[in-house]
Formats: C-alpha cells, sequence, structure tokens
C-alpha cells in the first residue's frame, strides 16, 4: 500500500447527509459521543462485581452511536458483500459476520486473564478491521472497541489529552501499516500482531507521558515512532 492510499469501504449505502460540512459536523459530534459511551462502560466494569465480558452488543452500540443520523445500517451489521479500498484484504460474506464477530468476543473473553493489555486491544483492532462487519464506520468502531478492552484490561479510564484513538486519527498510515502486516501473516498462515501491538504501546507512552508533562512542567520531548 502507497503512502497517499488508504483503507476505506466501498459499500452503497442510502446517503442521509448530502452535504460534506454537515457530514462533517455529525461525524465529529458522534465521535465525541462514542468515546463518552466508551468511557462510560469503562467506568460500568470498575465494579468488582461486573466482570469485564466483551459482546457483540457493546461493538453494535458503539457502531450506532458512531453512525445515528449518518447511515441507515447504524448499529446493524451490513447486508452485503464489502471491499476495502487500498487494501489487498477481502472481507468475509456477510452471511458469515455474526459468527466472526462471536469469534472476536470468544477469543478476547478467553484470553483475557493471560494476554497483556496491549495485545488484546491490538487484536481488536486488527480483527474487527479484518472482519469489516459494517457498511461503513469500521474503523471508528475498531478504534474505540480496541481501547475499550484496553481500559478495562487496565483497570482505569487512561489519562491523557490525546488518546490513542486520537493519535490514530491525526496520522493513519502507522495503523494502516500495521493492519496490513497482520493481513499478510494471516494469509502466510499465522497470527502476528507485533506491529499493531508496537504502534498501541508507543502511542500508549505517549498519552500518558502527556500528563507527566503537563503535570511537572517540563518540556515536552516527542517519543520517536519507528
Amino acid at each position: 500500500m502507497s503512502e497517499d492510499q488508504t483503507r476505506h469501504s466501498l459499500a452503497r449505502d442510502v446517503e442521509l447527509i448530502s452535504d460534506p460540512d454537515l457530514l462533517a459536523e455529525r461525524e465529529a459530534l458522534n465521535g465525541l459521543r462514542q468515546y463518552d459511551a466508551v468511557l462510560e462502560m469503562v467506568e460500568y466494569f470498575q465494579h468488582p462485581e461486573r466482570p469485564f465480558r466483551f459482546r457483540p452488543s457493546q461493538l453494535m452500540h458503539l457502531h450506532r452511536i458512531a453512525l445515528e443520523g449518518i447511515s441507515s445500517y447504524a448499529g446493524n451489521f451490513r447486508p452485503a458483500g464489502i471491499e476495502i479500498g487500498g487494501s489487498r484484504h477481502e472481507p468475509a460474506g456477510a452471511h458469515q459476520v455474526p459468527e466472526l464477530v462471536e469469534d472476536l468476543c470468544e477469543y478476547i473473553n478467553t484470553n483475557w486473564a493471560t494476554r497483556t493489555a496491549t495485545h488484546l486491544a491490538a487484536y481488536v483492532l486488527w480483527r474487527l478491521n479484518w472482519i469489516h462487519p459494517f457498511t461503513d464506520g469500521n474503523g471508528r468502531t475498531s478504534r474505540a472497541a480496541s481501547y475499550l478492552v484496553l481500559c478495562c484490561k487496565i483497570g482505569a479510564v487512561l489519562p491523557g489529552k490525546k488518546t490513542i484513538p486520537d493519535q490514530i486519527a491525526e496520522n493513519k498510515q502507522p495503523y494502516y501499516q500495521a493492519l496490513e502486516a497482520a493481513d499478510e501473516a494471516l494469509r502466510q498462515g499465522h497470527l502476528d500482531l507485533t506491529k499493531t501491538e508496537e504502534m498501541i504501546s508507543m502511542m500508549l507512552a505517549r498519552q500518558l507521558y502527556a500528563v507527566h508533562t503537563d503535570a511537572t512542567g517540563m518540556t515536552r520531548v516527542e517519543p520517536e515512532s519507528n
């Protein structure tokens, strides 16, 4: 994938907002509401009597918020096949989506106690993009769900003004490259999320480092990315 290419869903959908400025405004508003929903979920699962379980309903809820007023399929799986522009990956047929999403959730729940927070978050980020279960908003929902899993595994709402989803949105090339690397590994018959985990780890360090510099008044020096 060249530097000027981006991964994006190619699917037919009913256009609810045709004006590009209004669309951008609604996407921004929905993005804030989606982030608030993630924080609410993290706080809910901090209670010891409510252990975290990753469920398809959580993904549907986050997607519904992200696409509310934008897509007629908000909160629903795609009804047909889909292509990802700028990627070699061909997502599975629509009839396979529910089972694949269930498998994704099962992987997270089964490995919850034995895998690191960065691995689990990386798996959600990559696998949800790989399944591409929605007509649109797959990236936004995968980033929100990944951050949800990261925070719940760590057991806290993470501080920092520039969260991992914010950093990905600012510069998507490392994100696209990490997804492509994981896709290629799967084509070769094995799971390798090294680049995705490294990206999340670096972005987490930036997010938390910003808190430290704000608290101490030190001059901020951004960690170098590979």
